[in-house]
């Protein structure tokens, strides 16, 4: 990241995000029309769909920002001191805007009004749980194969993110941007207004868990 100046970096993380939702959003709408009421086979068309999108966006954008695209990501990395506090701040801003124009471009793409507001309620202790498990893992990923398989990375949050989908009752999340904007969608991947708070919560403590978790496990001590 070294070479790329700030504006560009943000440009990164907002491109970035917008490109993570339009794939979520427009894959969720493509697998609801095309499934004919399926649910588990549009489900499976939206996990595909968005475990390959992340590894190409995660493999593009890693070198010009770190590919964060998740507010939950940034505030790790600014809690290990690996990025300063005001351009936290300023990836967040441009996570959280990247993701609402993903939003719209994907329901422009399907002829679908732009501007939405989802009903779909995804309420209860276990779907908040569900997030926060999600966030932790997602943490765990990342920091582990920046540790020991760099190169890996896209490759492994693309795969965690895939299984995610499907072992958890929320069908992972784990991202406070991307409920944000999901809550714009009234569509299979949405989320009602109401429902996401909860989920922000779950995902950012299933973050805050996890760097201390992780930092322990991944600290190397001598034996006697």
């Amino acid at each position: 990241m070294e070479g790329f100046d700030l504006p560009r970096r943000l440009v990164a993380e907002a491109l970035g995000t917008a490109l993570l939702l339009a794939i979520v959003i427009g894959s969720g709408i493509m697998g609801e029309r095309l499934s004919g009421g399926n649910t588990a086979i549009a489900l499976l068309g939206n996990t595909l769909a968005t475990g390959a999108g992340l590894m190409v966006l995660i493999t593009i954008f890693d070198p010009l920002s770190g590919a964060h695209f998740n507010p939950a990501v940034t505030l790790v990395f600014a809690a290990r001191r690996e990025i300063g506090v005001k351009l936290s701040v300023a990836y967040i801003v441009a996570q959280v805007a990247g993701a609402i124009v993903g939003v719209w471009t994907a329901h422009l793409m399907f002829a679908e009004p732009m501007i939405q507001v989802s009903a779909k309620l995804r309420d209860g202790p276990a779907q908040a749980f569900s997030e926060a498990v999600a966030t932790f893992g997602l943490i765990g990923t990342i920091l582990g194969s920046l540790r020991f398989r760099p190169a890996a990375t896209p490759a492994m949050v693309g795969l965690y993110i895939t299984a995610t989908y499907w072992f958890t009752a929320s069908t992972s999340f784990a991202n406070p941007a991307v409920t944000v904007a999901r809550s714009l969608s009234n569509t299979f991947a949405g989320i009602a207004p109401t429902s996401a708070p909860a989920f922000i919560v779950a995902q950012l403590g299933g973050a805050a868990v996890a760097a201390l978790v992780f930092r322990w496990l991944f600290t190397e001590v001598r034996c006697p």
